[in-house]
């Protein structure tokens, strides 16, 4: 007998590990979960000779959600069903105590047990089943013959410890999923940082990289102005309509755009019925119920927010912690942007501040020593005619020295010319051009297609660039041809000029081309070398004409 009880012992156990290697291959394959309860619940079932067998999972609602269900006579708990947790059930005893349990006489058992009970359900025992640490769900074993015998709970535990490294897998497949996705969306909107988008190309990339990846309804990138508003500069929606770009708002009551601007810190509501002001009445015309906020900082100052709205319900915890890197990568776009802006305005500044500089010495030597030395070389004449009319031998040193200020005249008139030339001011820039091209020391070839006089700046930004091209063309390049093209684009002036010289040609060579390329940029404009050694040189200038500098 003692050998037969062996015997049943030794199969007991054989029948166990057979079962549980085969759940734990569907478990070590990366089976989907709900696999995983399905096979465990059978394998469980049929190995415990149980009538029927379920797997509920606990949900924060104080309810079980039955995740799988096997039974002798076919499924007997649909999938999906859902139970409260209370009176004398399993799913009750174990969430109450957090241990296995067992009910060997279903007389009294209301709920979930009352529907086993009419099942002919007798007994049955329950274990918890445990994710990392925490009470996940419950799974249970019913006999229709009576109680199960002593350890059935310790067998069926061992399936509950693979149920649990099923769930375990999945979660982080799905997190190192999702990690991936965040980190895929990141590098998106700091590729386009780094390539220097326009700060609207970014947040509007954000917006959509941030709604698609968590899963909301509607994302708004927010600025907040200095007069008590927030202006909407980016917004994305899956479906619908949005805040229309533009749309300022009055900040003010209890919502979450408020909340930010009030604390700096990231907010949440997870529920719009209480929330009050203006901008909760406008998100709710949307039907957003719950949002959350994420302050956009640029250089340590509060710039903004980006809003994530959602119709179906509150937001996951750790929402905000996830904006962090998309907020931070706004910050550094926006602050990109105006140190642009700054630097522009700077550079714009300088070479205005340059030409009103040349014009006032160009006016100083106009009405200043030109005038005196026209004066001077009229009396010289007038002391050589009356040196002529008597016997004086002044006259011939009279005359030499008339002659001398007639040079100094002309050299005066030469350097004002060189600072601010005269054709330019008087003609234009086709005027300006043709003559740059007669005065150059090897032929030009000009192709003006502007019909009109252009911005101040735009045409004293031609005038020296063409200049300087002329001047390294015939000096430094050996060329002995040049064409210059001019023309009007869509809001843009074109500027090619290209040599048949020997190239080589450098920024790094001197000022002569730095100080053309800082002035097109002040401009809000281009300039590009292409100067291959041994190979003709081409300078490419695109200025626009509607750019407030350029006014």
């Amino acid at each position: 007998m003692a050998r037969l009880g062996g015997r049943a012992g030794d199969d007991r156990v054989s029948g166990d590990q057979a079962a549980l290697r085969r759940v734990a291959t569907l478990v070590a394959r990366g089976a989907p979960p709900e696999a995983v309860f399905a096979a465990v619940t059978e394998e469980a079932a049929r190995l415990l000779g149980a009538y029927s067998a379920t797997m509920a999972r606990v949900n924060r609602d104080g309810t079980g959600t039955i995740v799988a269900s096997w039974c002798m006579a076919g499924a007997v708990f649909p999938v999906g069903s859902r139970w409260s947790i209370g009176g004398l059930n399993l799913l009750t005893l174990v969430f109450q105590t957090g241990r296995a349990a067992r009910i060997d006489d279903f007389a009294g058992a209301c709920g979930s047990g009352a529907k086993a009970r009419e099942l002919g359900v007798r007994a049955a025992v329950g274990v918890p089943v445990r994710v990392e640490g925490r009470l996940w769900g419950v799974m249970a074993a019913g006999s229709v013959q009576g109680p199960f015998p002593p350890g059935t709970e310790a067998r069926l535990a061992g399936f509950t410890e693979l149920v649990a490294a099923a769930i375990a897998n999945a979660q982080a497949r799905v997190e190192l999923r999702g990690y991936a996705e965040e980190q895929a969306a990141l590098r998106r909107v700091a590729m386009l940082v780094a390539d220097g988008a326009a700060p609207k190309a970014v947040l509007n990339a954000v917006a959509k990289e941030v709604g698609l990846l968590l899963g909301v309804e509607y994302t708004a990138m927010t600025r907040y102005d200095p007069d008590g508003f927030r202006r909407v500069v980016a917004a994305w929606s899956n479906s619908g309509p949005s805040f229309p770009i533009g749309t300022r708002t009055k900040l003010g009551g209890r919502n979450v755009t408020t909340m930010v601007f009030e604390t700096g810190r990231p907010a949440r509501i997870d529920d719009y019925t209480g929330a009050s002001g203006p901008i909760a009445e406008a998100v709710r015309d949307f039907g957003s119920n719950a949002a959350v906020g994420a302050p956009i900082r640029v250089e340590g100052r509060l710039w903004g927010v980006i809003v994530l709205d959602s119709r179906s319900g509150p937001l996951p915890a750790g929402t905000e912690a996830r904006l962090a890197g998309f907020t931070e990568l706004a910050g550094t776009a926006i602050a990109n942007a105006e140190a642009q802006t700054a630097l522009a305005a700077s550079r714009a500044r300088v070479v205005a501040t340059a030409d009103a500089t040349r014009r006032r010495i160009e006016r100083n030597l106009h009405d200043g020593a030109q005038q005196r030395l026209v004066s001077l070389a009229l009396e010289l004449r007038a002391a050589e005619a009356a040196a002529a009319a008597g016997t004086c031998d002044l006259a011939p040193e009279l005359d030499r020295v008339a002659a001398g200020l007639d040079d100094v005249l002309a050299d005066l008139r030469e350097i004002a010319r060189g600072l601010h030339p005269a054709v330019l001011a008087d003609g234009g820039l086709a005027a300006a051009l043709k003559t740059l091209a007669r005065r150059s020391a090897i032929p030009v070839r000009l192709d003006i297609r502007v019909d009109r006089r252009l911005p101040d700046p735009v045409e004293i930004a031609v005038y020296y660039t063409v200049a300087e091209a002329l001047t390294n063309a015939a000096k430094h390049a050996g060329a002995t041809a040049v064409g210059i093209e001019v023309s009007l684009g869509e809001g843009v002036l074109n500027v090619r000029v290209r040599d048949n010289g020997r190239g080589g040609a450098d920024f790094a060579d001197g000022t002569g081309l730095l100080g053309l390329r800082d002035r097109a940029e002040a401009l809000g404009g281009h300039l590009r070398l292409h100067s291959p050694p041994g190979e003709s040189t081409t300078l490419e200038v695109t200025l626009p004409l509607d750019e407030p500098s350029a006014r």
